[in-house]
């Protein structure tokens, strides 16, 4: 039976979807396309019952599947008792109206089943806005083809959030609550660009975990708040796609007392709506800011590969294409021993690799090391004589700073510690000359 959850995490059941899944074999990856729409269907509650492909290099303009097939596709829902078809490809509004008007059935695509899975999980103000921004933006333009599909009120998939408003009756009321969203928006990222500012005035460097839904990039953050004593600030983590969707910030000080911000993106999916990048690009900007990416991959999925290349290509249209990363094999304690390389670092491209676990700690403290050599290796190491009339800058320093030594000199307070060029600029009148 299919979940949503509430604010607070409670299961919402409501009434169940029986789905067959559709597809176009149109490229070397369309497999794996495939199992990766069933597993958007089951993360938001559908009963697969099947799926039926075609071989062909596009959609059909008028039923996305050739007529003989779509024809298949109505026998083949009538014979399995389906109630809904999810196609594997955006569809157009006279696609839906065709499909609709001969299945007989509720029609998604995968656009707006991904959207839903928005819906039901979005937490934040701002991710609430954001879904329902996407929602309107895709079902605008296709008010004329949805016909009565839009006018199908009830529980399930494709149902949610704007559906339910009836917004084909009305264009006007779609454009004036997309600008009241805009509105509501733009609030919410000043708020997020006067933290950034604070965080950036502040020096503090920041790393950011990226990569597929469901690689374990909770998993690692929270894995890393355990080992930091901040178990109070870990974040939700579940087994399916999309768990997550909002972007959490933590501040980690590690014993060395090195302190940088690690920070929890939205996963990414192959063909990923347009309306959602755009909906959501607020929050995937926070890896462009980033001073290093972390970027994780389901290492015990057959197809991770094909996920590693596909976040690769979002972030490279994001414009993090060129940023300092580290490529993490996560769920690596699920592989055999001898399919795992050593931690001897592989280099893909300019890129490291590291095989971890986040559910058994396996090599995690490799990857806390290999994030701090790659934040903090720009810092030089003085020696710094502080007037004792000046004590704020010795509570700044030891704030932001791990202090190696401390020395109470009659001159003032004698520092030993690592500065980034900024203060070391600004702080190069207290510096004294090594010995």
């Amino acid at each position: 039976m299919p979940l949503r959850f509430t604010e607070n995490n409670e299961v919402i059941r409501e009434e169940s979807c029986r789905a067959i899944l559709v597809g176009l074999q149109d490229g070397r990856d369309w497999e794996a396309s495939m199992e990766e729409l069933a597993g958007l269907a089951e993360a938001a509650g559908a009963e697969i019952l099947g799926q039926l492909t075609q071989p062909r290099e596009k959609p059909d303009a008028a039923n996305y599947l050739g007529s003989g097939k779509a024809l298949e596709l109505r026998d083949f829902c009538l014979h399995m008792e389906a109630d809904t078809v999810i196609c594997n490809d955006e569809l157009s509004g006279i696609q839906y109206r065709n499909l609709d008007e001969l299945l007989g059935v509720r029609v998604i695509d995968r656009t707006m089943l991904i959207l839903d899975i928005f819906a039901a999980r979005a937490v934040s103000k701002e991710g609430k806005l954001q879904v329902e921004m996407a929602q309107l933006q895709y079902r605008l333009p296709r008010l004329k083809g949805y016909g009565n599909a839009l006018s199908r009120l009830g529980g399930g998939i494709g149902t949610r959030g704007p559906g339910e408003k009836k917004l084909e009756t009305d264009r006007r009321h779609i454009q004036s609550r997309m600008d009241e969203i805009r509105r509501e928006l733009r609030e919410v990222r000043n708020d997020r660009q006067t933290q950034r500012a604070l965080r950036e005035k502040s020096g503090i460097p920041v790393a950011a975990l990226v990569g597929y839904t469901n690689a374990g990039k909770s998993a690692i953050l929270n894995h890393i708040l355990s080992r930091v004593e901040r178990e109070d600030k870990m974040v939700t983590e579940r087994d399916m796609l999309f768990a997550t969707l909002d972007t959490f910030q933590r501040r980690v000080q590690l014993e060395s007392n090195h302190a940088f911000v690690l920070i929890d993106t939205v996963g990414f999916v192959s063909k990923l709506p347009h309306s959602l990048v755009s909906a959501f690009k607020a929050t995937l900007e926070e890896s462009l800011r980033a001073d290093l990416l972390l970027h994780v991959v389901d290492a015990s999925d057959p197809a991770h590969e094909f996920h590693r290349a596909v976040t690769e290509r979002v972030l490279q249209e994001l414009g993090a294409g060129e940023k300092p990363c580290v490529l993490l094999y996560n769920k690596a304690d699920r592989l055999p021993p001898e399919e795992i390389p050593s931690m001897e670092h592989e280099r893909c491209g300019q890129r490291s690799a590291l095989w971890i676990s986040a559910r058994s700690g396996m090599h995690m403290d490799q990857l806390l090391e290999e994030i701090k050599a790659r934040l903090f290796a720009a810092r030089t190491r003085v020696t710094l004589c502080i007037p004792y009339a000046r004590g704020e800058l010795q509570s700044y320093l030891c704030d932001k700073y791990p202090v190696e030594e401390t020395e109470y000199l009659p001159e003032g307070i004698r520092l030993r510690l690592e500065l980034d060029e900024a203060d070391l600029q600004r702080l190069r009148e207290f510096r004294q000359t090594e010995a």
